[in-house]
């Protein structure tokens, strides 16, 4: 009995530790958005997909020891597969796993808008706006498993139409169409972490980071800005 406990538990630590989850969010000093990179829990692969559903690329991390926050994505050796010429026709030629993380799209006779977007990770349902919805969102993530992506509207101001506005519990902010012109658009605050610029009176720095963290770490995502 106490044999069968201990299988039962390491069987679930086992699938814990495979599970997917979102790992990490690239956003750009102007404010767009980067990859979100989905980790898979299994032999530390890394899967890097668009804000519209499309897979970018894949691997495993490499992390610098010497350099802070530098980190680059390694070629994946393990299983590659992809759906085959007899398969729908959205998705006829795309990866369909890789290692051992099945990867599902929208088929041809879905919404037309979703049809070739990624469907799930694994375990991760991967939902999307609506044709009816804001001009700005429709076809953008909606959820990502149990985490919802919002991002401003055509209503919001113009520096930060269209631009993800919170991920999970984590809202993101930005300077608005009346700040500096050297500042608009950039991203303001990730969390709690603010980041300042140089103003278009600094000209030789202009537009230039000069505090805030390149990578932080909130309520378990990893955001990198990118430079």
């Amino acid at each position: 009995m106490r044999r069968y406990i201990l299988l039962t538990s390491f069987s679930l630590v086992c699938i814990v530790l495979q599970a997917q989850n979102i790992y990490r969010v690239a956003i750009f000093t102007d404010g767009k958005m980067g990859n979100i990179s989905i980790a898979t829990g299994s032999e530390s692969l890394i899967i890097n997909i668009t804000a519209n559903g499309n897979l970018t690329d894949w691997g495993t991390e490499y992390r610098s020891e010497r350099i802070t926050d530098f980190t680059r994505l390694e070629k994946y050796l393990g299983r590659t597969d992809y759906y085959t010429n007899s398969d729908n026709e959205a998705y006829r030629g795309k990866v369909k796993y890789i290692g051992n993380t099945a990867i599902t799209y929208y088929a041809s006779y879905e919404n037309d808008l979703f049809k070739g977007k990624i469907k799930s990770i694994g375990n991760l349902q991967i939902t999307y706006y609506q044709p009816y919805e804001d001009a700005l969102l429709k076809g953008k993530i909606n959820k990502i498993g149990n985490a919802e992506l919002t991002y401003f509207t055509s209503f919001d101001n113009e520096a930060l139409q269209g631009k993800l506005k919170k991920i999970g519990i984590t809202s993101l902010n930005y300077y608005p169409s009346f700040e500096d012109k050297a500042l608009k658009g950039k991203i303001k605050t990730i969390g709690n972490m603010q980041y300042i610029y140089y103003s278009s009176f600094d000209r030789q720095y202009a537009g230039s980071i000069k505090s805030g963290a390149q990578s932080v770490f909130v309520n378990g995502i990893n955001f990198y800005l990118k430079y």
